[in-house]
């Protein structure tokens, strides 16, 4: 084994650890192949990450030679320019790096940064695509089977997502799996930043000598899992900044001797997008306005990119009925676009004799949250949207009219509206609700029902825990804690 392959960031990783680490990559390599021809990029103006925010994405040239736009006519792809210029490469792998990306795209455009848009899962029938569809399928099954067998959360599922993703040998892993997507970045221009919102993105981009990467790390607890060598990584808290800057708690078997230069990581505050940042202030004065109307508690519930929240989607509702028929409380149910997990909660749903609206069109969702800052609204509704940019970002545009979010301690932790966090879907998780709860814009984690139905029933009949949280967001506001996304961007482009 090469010396190289066994030292990271200065410090020696066990020869096991670091053959073990292949394993992942070999087990693709073997069922997939690998993307041997480097991949001709081109950018297109293609579906609402375009009409929104002016990104463009990157696909193969053959590939956009017959892409159509709405009109039927062909879409006129364009080169990469280098110049004020990012490429925001993603994973459609779950929400969570897909929002990030989106929160990305959104500072870039409101900053004037032309933005490209690099998502690895794109490239359908290649190995890349192959590659990641298969190892996405295997976590999002297991982050489903976690929520329903306590047993193998427990001793399986959690030490799995905050012990083993904590070593450096986690890191190593990173380096050999992305060498199979190496293919996409190749023929790029190497002067242009990448920012990475998953490292198998920033690890590829290093391989093939770019000259600027940022890494986004988004879990507060520190993981070796998000560390890429050769890149700027951001983090969004102090308690991150420490823990990743001393690389806390990631030795396995050989002692960690050097920590993270401190050129290579920055505090950049919460990765939230422009338009929220830009109406934290109206937002919480409409949710201060519907508490004082005594107006239905709006509640926004939304489901996970692995989707294993429906039967808790179900417990919440069905403690809410009461609330709901009296116009006490409106739910906001957002289902991505897990179609099988929105079956499995309207079977229960139904049992309870609960009605709800449906929300399938894309037009239509975007018309109710514009009108539902005027509106008054009450009952259950539900939205289900095939296409992954609406099943991520219908939760955004709801946020905006919804006074609680309730949602597991992922990505959304760090966004400005009051939430009460359910379940924890991976012990790293946990720490998202420990910031959140710290800096007073959420609940601490609810993981049991008798203390969920508790936190439900306060913030539904008084009213003094939902003016803390708004006070929270707006002090936190003041001292700029939900820039990251823009300081990320001027990171990025220096």
């Amino acid at each position: 084994m090469k010396k190289k392959e066994s030292v990271i960031f200065q410090n020696k990783v066990s020869r096991f650890a670091a053959a073990r680490a292949r394993l992942g990559s070999m087990a693709c390599r073997k069922l997939f192949g690998v993307q041997r021809e480097a991949l001709d990029l081109v950018a297109v103006p293609k579906g609402e990450v375009y009409r929104n925010f002016h990104v463009l994405t990157l696909v193969r040239r053959s590939e956009a030679e017959s892409m159509l736009d709405e009109n039927g006519a062909p879409i006129k792809a364009r080169e990469i320019e280098p110049n004020n210029s990012l490429i925001i490469g993603t994973i459609r792998m779950g929400f969570g790096h897909w929002r990030i990306a989106i929160a990305l795209a959104s500072a870039a455009h409101s900053m004037g940064v032309r933005a490209y848009l690099l998502d690895l899962m794109s490239f359908s029938g290649t190995p890349i695509e192959k590659s990641i569809k298969f190892l996405e399928g295997i976590y999002n099954s297991l982050s489903r089977f976690s929520q329903k067998s306590k047993i193998f959360n427990t001793l399986i599922w959690e030490p799995i997502t905050s012990g083993m993703n904590a070593h450096l040998d986690s890191a190593i892993q990173n380096r050999e799996v992305s060498k199979l997507f190496k293919a996409a970045f190749e023929k790029l221009p190497k002067e242009i930043p990448v920012v990475a919102a998953h490292p198998w993105v920033g690890w590829s981009a290093v391989l093939c000598g770019m000259k600027k990467v940022v890494s986004m790390i988004p879990d507060n607890l520190p993981l070796a899992f998000w560390l890429v060598e050769g890149s700027v990584h951001t983090v969004q808290s102090p308690s991150a900044y420490m823990g990743y800057r001393t690389l806390l708690h990631m030795e396995k078997g050989a002692p960690i001797l050097n920590c993270l230069p401190q050129e290579e990581i920055v505090q950049t505050g919460h990765y939230v997008d422009y338009e929220i940042l830009a109406s934290i202030k109206s937002d919480c004065e409409m949710r201060l306005e519907r508490e004082k109307n005594h107006e239905a508690r709006r509640f926004l519930l939304t489901m996970g990119g692995a989707g294993a929240q429906a039967a808790k989607f179900g417990e919440i509702a069905n403690y809410c009925k009461a609330y709901i028929e009296q116009e006490k409380v409106c739910l906001l149910i957002n289902m991505g676009d897990h179609e099988g997990r929105w079956n499995e909660l309207k079977r229960e749903l139904e049992k309870i004799s609960i009605p709800y609206q449906m929300h399938t069109d894309w037009e239509e969702t975007q018309s109710f949250a514009e009108g539902a800052k005027q509106n008054k609204l009450a009952g259950v509704h539900v939205f289900l949207h095939s296409d992954f940019y609406a099943a991520v970002y219908c939760t955004n545009l709801l946020m905006h009219v919804s006074d609680v979010m309730i949602t597991k301690p992922s990505e959304l932790s760090f966004y400005p509206i009051p939430k009460l966090f359910i379940q924890r879907v991976g012990r790293h998780e946990a720490w998202g609700a420990i910031r959140s709860s710290e800096i007073g814009g959420g609940t601490k984690e609810a993981d049991n029902p008798q203390i969920l139905r508790r936190i439900l029933k306060t913030l539904i009949e008084e009213d003094d825990l939902l003016k803390l949280y708004i006070k929270n967001i707006l002090d936190n506001d003041k001292i700029k804690i939900y820039d990251g996304a823009i300081n990320v961007v001027k990171i990025a482009m220096k």
